[in-house]
């Protein structure tokens, strides 16, 4: 067993989109650490995807990897099955998949073309995949906690013009997560939100010099970049049912940035 990881009992199967690298790669990795059978979805010819699973097998744990494009409607039924036989059942689900713009710039310029692009990979694709497995999860019985955790950005409450695209489909994560959590109580699937605030990952890489200057002027309450793994442990702490008397709750893992200070 790898000095990192918990050495729990395996507690279910969990697919997390998007787990190739960053955000996702640290959520498989606490998954699997907190004793799931991690399958971890990235995109068709992802070389990052093998590092994932490595990471995961070298600590212990079961891992399969599942290529695929969330956005690609079409797709879903096949990953469904895929997800679901790899290890038997299925037990949380991680929305993690996301793209940002592909240029910062002015509001008024944007492209119906980005817009949809940001639609159809951060909004779309998961809320129908999330249909997709939640239609399954509810025709079957509960042999343990099942959960569906969307990530989503502090982009939710925090206004950036200069990529209005993607604060609006992260935003409209924010109310799936509320919908799916109304509709899947009575099936005894608890749903979350988990919104990072400023996370040093590639996607961020392009603002480093803003935010470092930022954090340098108090930024937030706790004054330096969240890391992949702080949300890899809010995830796993969540699909392991340490909430279980909560559903459609939104944990923000900001460093504080969220507080209204005076």
């Amino acid at each position: 067993m790898h000095e990192g990881s918990v050495g729990t009992a395996l507690v279910g199967t969990a697919l997390v989109t998007g787990a190739g690298r960053g955000i996702g790669r640290a959520v498989a990795i606490a998954l699997a650490d907190a004793g799931f059978k991690v399958v971890a979805n990235d995109l068709p010819g992802s070389t990052d995807l093998a590092q994932t699973l490595a990471a995961i097998r070298e600590r212990g744990g079961q891992a399969h990897g599942l290529p695929g494009d969330i956005s690609d409607l079409a797709r879903h039924q096949g990953l469904v099955e895929e997800a679901w036989n790899a290890f038997g059942s299925l037990e949380c689900l991680v929305n993690n998949a996301g793209i940002s713009v592909a240029r910062r710039g002015d509001m008024l310029d944007v492209t119906p073309d980005s817009f949809d692009r940001l639609i159809e990979v951060n909004l779309r694709g998961p809320f129908f995949l999330t249909q997709a497995i939640a239609r399954r999860m509810a025709e079957q019985v509960a042999e343990g906690f099942r959960s569906i955790i969307t990530v989503s950005s502090i982009n939710v409450e925090f206004a950036s013009p200069d990529r209005a695209e993607y604060c609006i489909s992260k935003s409209g994560l924010a109310m799936m997560s509320q919908l799916y959590a109304t509709r899947l109580a009575p099936h005894g699937i608890n749903t979350y939100e988990v919104r990072p605030g400023v996370i040093r990952t590639q996607m961020t890489a392009v603002a480093r010099e803003k935010y470092d200057t930022l954090f340098a002027g108090g930024l937030a309450p706790i004054a330096r970049w969240g890391e992949p793994e702080d949300l890899g442990r809010a995830v796993a702490m969540l699909a392991s049912g340490a909430l279980r008397y909560t559903t459609g709750e939104v944990v923000r893992v900001d460093g504080g940035l969220a507080i209204r200070r005076l």
